[in-house]
């Protein structure tokens, strides 16, 4: 039996649209429509918006758990704990890592994938291992090394062809031929935790590096005699830049800044969560280095920021409430604009039909109500 979904707002590809009926059949969606329909089910959310699932295509942890920890029980935790965030779609994300783990833990999101219990997961990024120390970050730099395409194709052969995105630093001399190779493969490569001048990252973004990562942060900021990574960030045309709003990554004017020059339709709202997301403060591991998690921020014991706590319904309320995008365009950078930079669009990030009914039932204040996975109610505020 058809279901219809009723709801005040539609946020649909065309655009946004009013009063109306969305179809759900065997879990994907139909059509929308303003006709009350003649027969089927009707779930009244009068009052309320219909958004797509958001898509999270750089989370690390989340619920306790962390994708470097290996464990497939981790995983489902995770999954089911980013329903509560409004996400729907995830890349489980690595760290800088020893090879063999890495192996390892490719292994297991590919024995995990198709059965989650939450969101899903549609591939991995490999955040690293190929960076270069000044800005490493959160990165274990013992375990930093230079591009390598054998390393790589093994890693993405235990994945099972799972690995969608990969970030590197563009001063390695490997880093054109690296990226042009994977572009050809279909593997996206970003561009991040790096020291890269501007000519540097010109060069790899001209061979295909289409992402900087959390842009602003753990690269080479911008002058006036050397833009660096930060200006390539600005500058570059044909790229994403993924976004950490939370309000302790970067200034919001510095988010307006970057909006204003490359266009929402360009900035991917992450949150680099870790798996202190949704727990309480205390200490807590993100891969091998320990983080203090206090007021709202995840910190190594140097005090450098140690990736997030982010939830990305929250990225979504913030750049509303900063005045630095409509509801319609917050929405988008947390759906459609992530997976379009990872390739995935043609399975998540947009209420289209024929897609999986995967989507967000918000107040006109833009709080969670309720998360939908293949048309069925999965979290409920």
């Amino acid at each position: 039996m058809k279901t219809y979904i009723y709801a005040d707002k539609f946020f649909l590809p065309q655009g946004v649209e009013g009063k109306g009926y969305l179809e759900i059949k065997d879990g994907k969606f139909g059509h929308y429509q303003k006709e009350k329909p003649q027969s089927g089910e009707i779930v009244d959310y009068s009052g309320k918006y219909v958004a797509p699932g958001l898509v999270d295509t750089h989370i690390h942890g989340y619920a306790g758990a962390d994708v470097m920890d290996n464990d497939a029980e981790g995983l489902q935790r995770m999954s089911e704990g980013l329903l509560s965030c409004g996400v729907t779609s995830f890349l489980a994300t690595t760290l800088t890592a020893d090879h063999d783990l890495l192996l390892s833990v490719s292994k297991t999101i590919r024995e995990v994938k198709g059965k989650e219990r939450g969101a899903k997961i549609q591939g991995i990024f490999f955040e690293g291992p190929y960076f270069t120390e000044k800005y490493k970050g959160a990165q274990n730099p013992k375990y930093l090394t230079k591009p390598c395409l054998d390393e790589f194709h093994a890693w993405q052969e235990a994945s099972g062809n799972l690995i969608k995105k990969i970030a590197l630093a563009p001063e390695y001399a490997e880093a054109v031929e690296f990226t042009k190779q994977l572009t050809k493969e279909g593997v996206v490569v970003a561009l991040g935790h790096s020291d890269a001048t501007y000519e540097q990252a010109k060069a790899v973004a001209e061979a295909g590096a289409s992402i900087f990562v959390h842009t602003f942060n753990g690269m080479r900021g911008f002058t006036h005699r050397e833009p660096g990574m930060a200006g390539a960030a600005l500058t570059l045309p044909h790229a994403y830049r993924e976004l950490i709003c939370d309000g302790h990554h970067v200034h919001p004017k510095a988010c307006d800044a970057l909006i204003k020059a490359v266009g929402h339709e360009q900035v991917a709202l992450i949150t680099d969560c870790m798996c202190a997301g949704g727990m309480p403060e205390g200490q807590y591991m993100l891969g091998e280095l320990p983080v203090t998690v206090k007021d709202g921020t995840a910190r190594l014991e140097a005090g450098n920021l140690a990736g997030s706590i982010l939830e990305l319904k929250d990225a979504v309320h913030n750049v509303v409430d900063w005045n630095l995008a409509t509801v319609e365009q917050a929405i988008m950078m947390a759906s459609h604009v992530p997976a379009v930079s990872c390739k995935m669009d043609d399975v998540c990030g947009q209420i289209k039909a024929g897609y999986d009914a995967d989507f967000i039932v918000l107040t006109p204040e833009l709080e969670l109500e309720c998360t939908y996975l293949n048309g069925e109610c999965r979290y409920q505020k």
